[in-house]
């Protein structure tokens, strides 16, 4: 699928060789055998990324949006026609089960669709003006250059997402994906020039994750970082983007909360809690990270519950029939270990699971684990695990369990299942969360904005709110006779 050594760095439209005294073995998580080399950039390829990105704004931004809506259109018919092959890469390199991969490729496919329309309706306003002989507009115009930083759970998704808006709302990118997974921004960036993107608008840059941040933060022709990671990486980007006053765009780290009233449906809540914890081997912002369930039904969900996930094949991404892939390295695995340790430690019971996956791969399994008798002390209570631990932990009280689930830093995403209207209402309503689902565990699609508040993030993405984190309002006072 790739040779020893793939191109990686794209500057100003040409791919450049790999040197081979500065390369980084890309590895199957599953396997832990290498796929292929990819160069080692720094901070001289970034400035050069910057530069071709300042250059080509002038043309970018100066293309009506239907121009630009062109390419994103036909940019959205190669990715689909590729699904596949792009899903293949995606398993290869991240580790999700295939059918997961082929389904965040399409979803990535549908950013680009959705900011393609999107392009020609960045509308500005006129304002009635209070004194006669003076008229008032408002225009919007793209910031400039973008520095698109993306995580490597969702390799496709998370690019999209971010230079979809951006490429069509007028401005350019420098784009850097993950270390570990840099094989899916490859072939984007691949679709971006086959759909005839001019030189210089998209930039793409592997290597020292360091050393290319700090210099897209050091630009003053940096105008925004836009950064899926966690708060900790968030909060430095806060820091050393004020002494430019950069824009930013932050979605940052989550602690979902999913709430079981009495009164819902027991087999659609054990469905989607479970779809939504096991998906992506629990490595989501988004993911069910505590599990709330009325005391009236916690029987019935816990019987459920545990028949389902036993039933869950792990394996590699590529076999038939896999739910759950490895984790991305050996310290996601590590933090699981320290989670359930911990929770055992302090009176948890595993109902299930609760091991290292032997399956005969070397990569980093580890089996899906119920966690009962858990306490809000624990561990894995307070902090994002981002691997397959589910803790399950029972009340009885409306108020009390919203405190609960509000008690936490983070505000990206939250569930309720309830079946009664008022309830669903009120509860979203109190719920200190960038996005609430209401029996639905998958609120990401192109057409709605998704972002966190409290620690979990600044700005939105998707929807046509996406496109406002990449425009400024420009505000014009005309005197008339």
């Amino acid at each position: 699928m790739f040779e020893k050594e793939t191109k990686s760095i794209f500057i100003d439209g040409t791919w450049r060789d790999v040197n081979s005294d500065k390369t980084e073995t890309i590895y199957n998580p599953a396997t832990l055998e290498p796929i292929t080399d990819v160069a080692n950039g720094g901070a001289n390829e970034t400035t050069e990324a910057i530069e071709a990105a300042s250059k080509a704004f002038k043309v970018w931004s100066g293309m009506t949006g239907r121009e630009r809506s062109r390419i994103l259109y036909k940019a959205h018919e190669l990715m689909m026609d590729d699904a596949e092959r792009l899903g293949e890469i995606l398993t290869t390199e991240q580790g999700k089960p295939l059918k997961e991969a082929i389904g965040e490729v399409k979803g990535a496919a549908n950013f680009l669709l959705w900011y393609a329309e999107e392009a020609s309706r960045a509308y500005g306003e006129w304002i009635p003006s209070s004194i006669k002989s003076k008229r008032l507009l408002v225009i919007p115009q793209p910031v400039g250059v973008v520095g698109a930083i993306t995580p490597w759970n969702f390799p496709s998704s998370m690019i999209t997402r971010k230079i979809g808006p951006a490429l069509a709302a007028g401005c350019t990118v420098v784009l850097k994906p993950a270390p570990e997974t840099p094989l899916s921004a490859i072939e984007i960036v691949k679709i971006l020039e086959k759909a005839g993107m001019p030189n210089g608008v998209v930039n793409l840059i592997t290597g020292d994750a360091e050393a290319i941040g700090n210099t897209m933060l050091k630009s003053k022709d940096v105008k925004l970082i836009t950064f899926t990671g966690s708060t900790k990486v968030g909060k430095y980007l806060m820091r050393e983007s004020s002494n430019h006053v950069k824009k930013l765009s932050l979605e940052l780290g989550g602690h979902a909360p999913i709430i079981v009233f009495d009164d819902a449906d027991i087999d659609k809540a054990v469905s989607l809690a479970l779809a939504s914890k096991f998906r992506n081997n629990g490595q989501t912002c988004i993911c069910a990270n505590r599990i709330y369930v009325h005391e009236s039904v916690q029987e019935a969900f816990n019987k459920k519950l545990k028949e389902k996930v036993t039933e869950l094949k792990v394996g590699a991404g590529n076999e038939d029939g896999t739910k759950l892939g490895p984790l991305i390295n050996k310290q996601a695995l590590q933090k699981v270990e320290k989670h359930l340790a911990d929770a055992k430690a302090n009176g948890a019971e595993v109902v299930t699971g609760g091991d290292k996956w032997d399956g005969g791969l070397d990569g980093y399994f580890y089996q899906p684990t119920i966690l009962a008798n858990v306490t809000d002390e624990m561990l894995i209570m307070n902090e994002e695990t981002f691997g397959p631990l589910m803790p399950v932990q029972v009340f009885n009280d409306e108020d009390n369990v919203i405190d609960k689930a509000n008690d936490t830093d983070y505000g990206l995403a939250a569930y309720i299942f309830t079946e009664t209207t008022s309830r669903a209402i009120r509860v979203s309503e109190n719920l200190e969360y960038g996005i609430v689902g209401v029996n639905d565990v998958f609120p990401a699609v192109a057409e709605a904005p998704f972002g966190g508040i409290k620690q979990s993030g600044i700005g939105k993405e998707g929807g046509h709110h996406g496109m406002d984190e990449f425009m400024e309002m420009k505000y014009i006072s005309m005197g008339i006779n």
